[in-house]
């Protein structure tokens, strides 16, 4: 293999040649996982899925303790956009470390957190800038999204919140309330009141059994009616909380049609729109925002993950209408976190600077396409969707007459299985964790996306044949 031109620095054998000379991928029993979960709680979760113990990291790759490299395309669940170690992120952390500046301030502001405000407001369009305020949360999205919950609340007087189903928004309880995904809700009952489930887009599997344009129109329809029926038993909301596209509940994007409506109808009716980019923000879907790309605006707007460079933040970015909480409403002891707006900043620069929503675009339509072109060779690929580098192929089994193929979880885990011990990390999720879950960093290069394409459909043969287990044969 000919040498490449790499958009994330070359470090030592963190390469993609190094990567693709490595033999299948050894899965052997681990002393480090061995004492995770003898001490670590059994509400762990990514480790019963991918049993690594982690040791070095550049870029897309990850080298864990038996030296086997991997290509990590989990990336943090998408928390990475830079990758692992990015030379810029390094280098504003270490600055900072060196200038003796305060590494945790409370909400104290420092030279550090004015400019991180100043460019990421600088980033946002503009005419939601210009109109804005920012409130730093916990560093977590759940945090977030129990501030957006509050201030709407606070703001509207009204109680009701909107969620949509297989939406994902955290873990606490606010959060978790809001979730579509069941398993996590049935050992704590009710959570929060007045939370009301609305029918997601979900073009594949239509709520309405419409799919297309006729399924828009449908739930479209289904919402102005819930809003403006006064029998709908549904009391007028605080607010509707959204994600352009779903990522835990099986990578669903929302046609630009529907946002546009929705947006609509939610100034009709006096309802507080938060969007959720706590996965998608930061040049994820192929925009700096994904909401950008149906040329609407949020009343609040949640960001997270990449947002800190790899480092914990939080932030809610909204109107400043909206702005009528009390001092202390919202608090958190972390988070004045000067690493991660310094990392932040840095991050969110060299995105901007290097156009990588674009190449994140022009990596998710390459991997797209050749995932499509596998489709047409394997009926288990029910369908392949996402936008830029947000990418699920939902894994079906045969459709016996029904007008949609039912989900196959379980050969979904076996082509995760398969993938990892060819070298690829890759996440489930969707409805029964049907959905194969893409999410590399945003440098991923065009020779790494075809590579991690073979390599995926050498694993969904050795899952089709019932090799787990077996040795394999890398091509």
């Amino acid at each position: 293999m000919e040498p490449i031109q790499s958009l994330h620095p070359s470090c030592g054998t963190f390469t993609l040649e190094n990567f693709v000379q490595q033999g299948p991928r050894k899965l052997n029993p681990n002393p480090y996982l061995e004492r995770q979960a003898a001490r670590e709680s059994n509400a762990r979760s990514y480790p019963r899925r991918i049993p690594l113990a982690l040791q070095q990291a550049h870029g897309i790759y990850v080298r864990d303790t038996q030296g086997q490299l991997f290509m990590d395309c989990l990336a943090g669940a998408g928390t990475l956009a830079l990758g692992h170690n990015h030379p810029v992120a390094i280098a504003a952390m270490r600055q900072t470390l060196d200038a003796g500046l305060p590494l945790h301030t409370l909400d104290l502001t420092t030279p550090v957190k004015d400019r991180f405000v100043e460019e990421l407001f600088a980033a946002l369009p503009e005419g939601f800038a210009r109109q804005a305020r920012i409130q730093f949360c916990g560093p977590t999205g759940a945090d977030g999204i129990e501030a957006a919950l509050k201030l709407a609340r606070t703001a509207t007087g009204r109680k009701p919140i909107l969620s949509f189903s297989g939406g994902y928004h955290g873990m606490t309880h606010g959060a978790l309330s809001l979730m579509g995904n069941l398993g996590p809700k049935l050992a704590m009952g009710a959570a929060m009141s007045e939370v009301q489930f609305l029918p997601y887009p979900y073009d594949y599997r239509c709520p309405f059994g419409l799919g297309g344009e006729a399924g828009i129109d449908a739930g479209l329809h289904y919402i102005e009616q819930l809003l403006s029926d006064p029998e709908s038993g549904v009391l007028p909301p605080a607010a509707v909380v959204l994600e352009v596209v779903q990522g835990e509940g099986g990578v669903i994007p929302a046609p630009v049609r529907w946002l546009q409506g929705l947006r609509q109808l939610t100034r009709k009716h006096g309802v507080t729109l938060i969007i959720d980019e706590v996965q998608t923000g930061l040049g994820r879907t192929g925009s700096l925002f994904a909401f950008e790309q149906a040329n609407i605006e949020p009343d609040i707007l949640v960001l997270s993950k990449a947002l800190g460079g790899g480092l914990p933040l939080s932030v809610l970015i909204y109107r400043e209408e909206l702005d009528t909480w009390k001092p202390g409403a919202h608090a958190g002891t972390f988070r004045g976190n000067q690493m991660a707006m310094a990392a932040g900043a840095a991050t969110l620069r060299h995105i901007l600077s290097e156009n990588l929503p674009a190449h994140a675009a022009l990596m998710g339509d390459r991997l797209m396409t050749q995932l499509r072109q596998l489709q047409r060779d394997y009926p288990c690929l029910g369908d392949v969707r996402g936008r830029g580098l947000m990418v699920g192929v939902e894994v079906v089994g045969a459709a016996n007459g029904s007008r949609v193929p039912p989900a196959d979880a379980a050969l979904a885990k076996a082509i995760q299985q398969q993938c990892l011990k060819l070298g690829i990390i890759l996440e489930l999720g969707g409805r029964h964790g049907a959905v194969v879950r893409f999410l590399p960093p945003l440098l991923i290069l065009p020779a790494e996306i075809d590579v991690l394409v073979e390599r995926f459909q050498q694993a969904l043969d050795h899952a089709l044949a019932g090799t787990r287990g077996q040795g394999l044969h890398i091509v």
